[in-house]
């Protein structure tokens, strides 16, 4: 989701430039996969169907290129408890594949895309970049790796990077599986939504609008390594986010359904923003109550979109 949306709001001049920037596309259009998420064809716009562990493909692709911006990654918890092989290979190995050529080609700024689930589970207070890393889940623990490799090619090559977590991000174009398309895309369909657990589990959420933009402002060349944090001070209980869902979409509480808890669940996830707003002025702009609105209602406005992603 925030891949794609960063690329159009490259191509649309969100952030300012001279409209000369070209960009290139590398996805491997795994399930989650949608190339319909980009422009047909746009002047400005390559796209190229490949894997991020195919190293001869990222040395022949990267030459000339003067950023990349990482985004590639396996990124559902669930699916990680099950095929965390998988995990490894894309989100570690690929990320090694991804730094090894950007510095055989001489890319002069790379970003990495990670997340606040490496830091494991916090009961009170928020994280800084300065936590120690304590993943729990197989997906955490292959960013929490790909974080590791990605700082050692700054400390060992001088490559120019940025590695930034964020909290759970939401909006249009997000895969179904992820917590707020299922729930909504169940409630059109007239299914129930399944909460794990009692529901206690404290998320923090992002929209992807706010996401993508801190991701553009630490892209600049830095000269060392930075790692930032984007947050949104937005925390809900997912029985919380549940029942806002819930009236949003006009179901009532019955269409709840409680369901085992995930193995190794962490409790809660709270990112401190101060670093990044301090040093790039960056500032969350979308609302919450706004945010999810406008979500809930592009999926029910996009429902040939959604349902070819279920259908996967």
């Amino acid at each position: 989701m925030h891949g794609s949306h960063y690329v159009r709001s490259l191509l649309d001049g969100a952030y300012g430039g001279d409209g000369t920037d070209t960009v290139t596309v590398l996805d491997k259009l795994t399930y989650a996969g949608n190339r319909d998420n980009l422009p047909a064809s746009h002047e400005r716009l390559t796209f190229v169907r490949g894997d991020i562990c195919d190293l001869p493909l990222l040395l022949d692709l990267l030459p000339g290129h003067d950023a990349v911006v990482h985004f590639a990654a396996e990124s559902h918890v669930d699916r990680s408890l099950e095929s965390a092989a998988e995990f490894v290979r894309t989100n570690v190995l690929g990320t090694q594949t991804v730094l090894e050529a950007a510095l055989r080609t001489g890319v002069q700024r790379l970003v990495h895309v990670s997340t606040d689930e490496v830091y494991g589970t916090i009961d009170e207070g928020s994280w800084t970049e300065d936590f120690p890393l304590l993943p729990n889940s197989p997906y955490a623990a292959s960013k929490a790796s790909s974080d590791l490799v990605a700082r050692s090619y700054w400390r060992t090559h001088g490559l120019d990077l940025s590695i930034t977590r964020c909290s759970n991000n939401y909006g249009p174009y997000q895969h179904p599986e992820k917590l707020i398309p299922r729930f909504v895309t169940n409630l059109l369909e007239g299914h129930p939504v399944p909460v794990y657990g009692d529901g206690r589990n404290v998320r923090e959420w992002l929209h992807v609008d706010d996401h993508c933009r801190a991701i553009h402002l630490v892209l600049p060349p830095a000269g060392r390594a930075r790692r930032t944090t984007s947050a949104s001070g937005n925390e809900l209980t997912n029985l919380d986010l549940t029942e806002r869902i819930l009236d949003l979409c006009g179901a009532d509480r019955s269409m709840i359904r409680y369901v085992e808890d995930r193995k190794g669940h962490d409790l809660r996830y709270s990112l401190s923003d101060a670093k990044i707003r301090e040093e790039l002025g960056y500032t969350p702009r979308t609302s919450f109550e706004d945010g999810l609105r406008r979500t809930v209602d592009w999926y029910r406005d996009n429902p040939q979109w959604w349902k070819a992603g279920k259908e996967k």
